[in-house]
């Protein structure tokens, strides 16, 4: 009997130990490093330290996946500065706390018992971690009291119900953290910020970032879903009682995947979910995602669509405020209306409506009440200061009064918008003007036949003469002796086919400058988009260098280089013509602050790899063995795709079989780039551009320009300071804080690596650098054990002024090129 008494007492007390595993009580409490696991174990309470972060947090994160993905934090404004003495406990007052080692309450749950129900609530209340991540605090007889799903911080889990009222502050439903390292409340929200036309609004500070258009009972009308994988039926319940509160409820059928949708510190907000067989996150969707996302990007009265180039034009009877602005994509102040109204002028026809098909509902519509589709457009046809209408069977008859702001034309969904605009401008036809067009056409037809048949000669014998004159190599017309067989069939260009084809070169059509000269858009008259790179009469460069780039360039053929179509000389004039390349060059957005958002780590560790490939083959694949000896960033062009094309070969040196390197008394490169064994000596080889790729490799991880960064501490370059860091374990400071969230997302170690890379190809001597076949293979991960780095050269800064371009950015956006110098000096 006695061992039966024992038996029941063991499991009576391990039934109390396991129930208690997910719960906070009056007598058990936690400190760090003690967690609670909800019943399913899906979900883990208790404290963490952020990467790079020595503050201490108390929070909800996912137990079960190799990453640590914190979902809720209590004490996010008031870290815990010491690991040892912090608690999470319920307090004498019924109330969940943060204690510091002095007992002091960084946070509260903050609940106000009243005096009635206070009996005893230290012993009653409890807190405990359900499985769907919620905690919840309750009182005698559970009741629920607090529960941490009505205090979200920057994540919404499936079924919280995100709720706002005209009393509370709309724009704090999810608060997105201040940084990657740092959960206290950064400058991004999510919130409501209508109660007739509810739609989702992401804040950057007090300003609207992006909106997901009104609510129509079903949907967010701008929202596009990717439909893509297996999370296609999640969404949003939207429920409006009209009378001033909305709840938000995020659900999805397949409980069993686990889901979130979070703001990122960056202010982007993504629907994601967890993939077990790739044991990695993967984005359903996200917003903004395109530049047309953001608000407001084309101005008043202006449209964005991603499929034009520029992505902003004004609206049907509407110019640009500021035509030259426009023109160089300054979009921001918008467009203004062609012609008055009727009702604005006093007489003329009457105006009408133009339909704007399936478009992202422009901000701040009002709402007509009880109105059918015809009566919502005479409606606004009547009122002089009404802009546009909108009917929609969901939501009812809406209208525009002010500015028509953060317009954009959706691939799918979306609704047509009926703007309001003067007669003349409708474009319509008359009956009589058609009848006359067509009894014409008739007696025209001989005409307008024999006029071709005369254009199509002329054109015929014009692109004969230009074929004649393109027979002649680069040499006839510079009048340079030299070995005819060294330049390639490369195509030359009539100056007055360049000038047609850049607008004689207007300023609207000039991508940048460097060294060489200024760089031209064109289009030729076959429509062929193409860079001018024009020779400066002020440059110090002349027909030594425009010679090697087309001596260079036109032996060379590879995706992952520029392709040279040919060249123009008449008179001074010297320009070497190249495919166009419309992402511009590398630096102009790995070094802005906004376009850098264009390169997440996927596509930065794409661009790595077509540049080894492009020095792969300059090195070893291609018939004649190429230096560049000018590689970095603005010298790295983007496709359409953002695939990387090496670009501005003239600087490069043509190398003989056997030849490893070569001396120089002429020093040209760009500061920052440069090796020491070239700035220093004037030698140079294939590890010269090997540490000008592990330059440009930091950068790319970095985000920052090493000729220009200075950590002031121990003055170091940025080359020293990512080997101080490498050294000290702590590469998650160097990663660019715009990548840095692959820290969550299983690509640290890809990241990790790229910096070990980068600081082997930078190394102080030549011989330790690895060639560009080994670092293809690190990269590829096909090398086993990677060798440990060196102090890199140039370890500490000069803090060297800018100076300028030595040889052009080939397709540079307007600003110029950083620390490029040219030095000539005896060795």
């Amino acid at each position: 009997m006695c061992y039966l008494y024992l038996i029941i007492f063991f499991f009576f007390f391990l039934l109390q130990q396991t129930s208690a595993l997910d719960k906070i009580t009056a007598s058990k409490f936690l400190t760090d490093p003690e967690t609670i696991v909800s019943s399913n174990g899906a979900f883990k309470l208790g404290f963490f330290s952020p990467p790079n972060s020595t503050h201490h947090y108390v929070g909800i994160w996912y137990s079960k996946l190799t990453t640590n993905n914190v979902v809720w934090v209590a004490n996010r404004n008031n870290p815990l500065t010491d690991s040892s003495g912090g608690a999470i406990r319920i307090s004498e007052d019924g109330n969940l706390r943060v204690l510091n080692a002095q007992n002091q309450t960084l946070w509260s749950s903050n609940i106000n018992v009243s005096v009635s129900s206070q009996t005893n609530i230290s012993i009653a209340s409890e807190a405990q971690l359900l499985d769907s991540g919620n905690l919840v605090l309750t009182g005698l007889e559970g009741m629920i009291l607090w529960q941490s799903f009505k205090h979200p911080t920057d994540t919404a889990l499936p079924n919280m119900k995100l709720t706002v009222n005209k009393n509370s502050d709309m724009r704090k439903m999810l608060q997105a953290w201040n940084g990657p390292s740092d959960p206290s409340f950064g400058r991004f929200s999510v919130g409501i910020d209508s109660f007739a036309f509810p739609q989702l609004v992401i804040y950057n500070n007090d300003q609207p970032y992006w909106r997901s258009g009104p609510w129509n009972g079903h949907i967010f009308t701008a929202i596009q879903n990717n439909e893509t994988d297996d999370f296609n039926d999640a969404g949003f319940i939207l429920e409006n009682d009209r009378q001033g509160t909305i709840s938000i409820t995020y659900s999805y059928t397949n409980q069993s995947v686990l889901s979130n949708y979070g703001l990122s510190y960056q202010g982007t907000l993504t629907q994601r979910w967890w993939d077990e067989s790739e044991r990695k996150w993967k984005v359903a969707w996200e917003a903004p995602h395109t530049k047309c996302d953001i608000y407001g990007k084309c101005g008043a009265f202006g449209s964005c669509n991603l499929m034009n180039s520029p992505i902003c034009r004004c609206l049907k009877g509407f110019q640009p405020k500021n035509k030259l602005e426009w023109s160089k994509g300054y979009w921001e102040h918008g467009c203004m209306r062609k012609t008055l109204l009727q009702c604005e002028r006093g007489s003329g026809k009457e105006d009408g409506f133009f339909r704007v098909k399936a478009v992202k509902l422009p901000d701040n519509p009002a709402w007509l009440i009880g109105l059918d589709e015809n009566e919502c457009r005479n409606q606004c046809l009547k009122n002089c200061s009404c802009i546009a209408y909108v009917y929609d069977s969901s939501i009812g008859c809406m209208s525009w009064d002010k500015d028509l702001i953060d317009t954009e034309k959706l691939a799918t969904g979306g609704v047509d918008l009926h703007l309001k605009l003067a007669h003349s401008e409708l474009g319509n036809s008359s009956g009589k003007v058609a009848i006359i067009a067509a009894t014409g056409s008739l007696l025209g037809a001989a005409t307008v036949v024999t006029l071709i048949f005369i254009l199509w000669r002329r054109q015929t014998h014009k692109r004969q003469g230009k074929k004649l004159q393109r027979r002649k190599t680069v040499s006839d017309i510079l009048g340079i002796d030299g070995n005819q067989d060294q330049v390639e069939e490369v195509p030359l260009f009539e100056f007055e086919e360049v000038v047609t084809a850049t607008n004689n070169f207007q300023d609207t059509n000039k991508l940048g400058k460097g060294g060489f000269g200024p760089v031209y858009k064109g289009k030729l008259e076959d429509g062929q988009e193409i860079a001018i790179k024009k020779l400066s009469k002020a440059s110090g460069q002349g027909v030594e260098e425009f010679m090697n780039e087309v001596l260079v360039i036109s032996k060379l053929q590879h995706r992952n280089l520029v392709r040279l179509l040919g060249c123009c000389v008449g008179g001074d004039e010297k320009m070497l013509i190249y495919e166009y390349m419309p992402n511009k060059s590398l630096d102009s957005l790995l070094f802005d602050p906004v376009k850098k958002e264009l390169l997440p780590w996927k596509k930065r560790y794409d661009i790595t790899h077509g540049i080894c490939q492009g020095l792969l083959y300059l090195h070893r694949d291609s018939r004649i063995k190429i230096i560049h000896r000018d590689l970095k960033a603005s010298n790295i062009l983007l496709d359409k795709n953002l695939n990387p094309r090496i670009s501005d070969f003239g600087m490069a040196r043509i190398f003989g079989e056997k030849q490893d390197q070569d001396d120089t008394r002429r020093i040209v490169g760009t500061y920052g780039y440069m090796s020491p064994e070239y700035a220093m000596e004037g030698r140079f080889s294939e590890k010269s551009d090997v540490f000008s790729f592990g330059v440009l490799l930091l950068e790319i991880v970095s985000g920052k320009r090493n000729s220009i960064f200075w950590y002031e501490e121990d003055s170091l370059s940025l080359l020293g300071y990512a080997y101080k860091l490498w050294e000290e374990n702590n590469v998650i400071s160097f990663i660019d804080p715009a990548i840095v969230d692959t820290y969550f997302s299983g690509q640290f170690e890809e990241i990790q690596k790229c910096i070990q890379v980068g600081l082997l190809c930078v190394e102080e001597s030549a011989q330790d650098r690895p060639n560009i076949s080994t670092v293809i293979s690190m990269l590829r991960s096909e090398l086993a054990n990677i060798p440990h780095p060196k102090p890199p050269g140039f370890n500490h800064s000069q803090k060297t002024k800018d100076v300028g371009s030595s040889f052009g950015q080939s397709q540079q956006s307007s600003s110029t090129n950083h620390t490029s110098v040219a030095l000539l000096s005896a060795r």
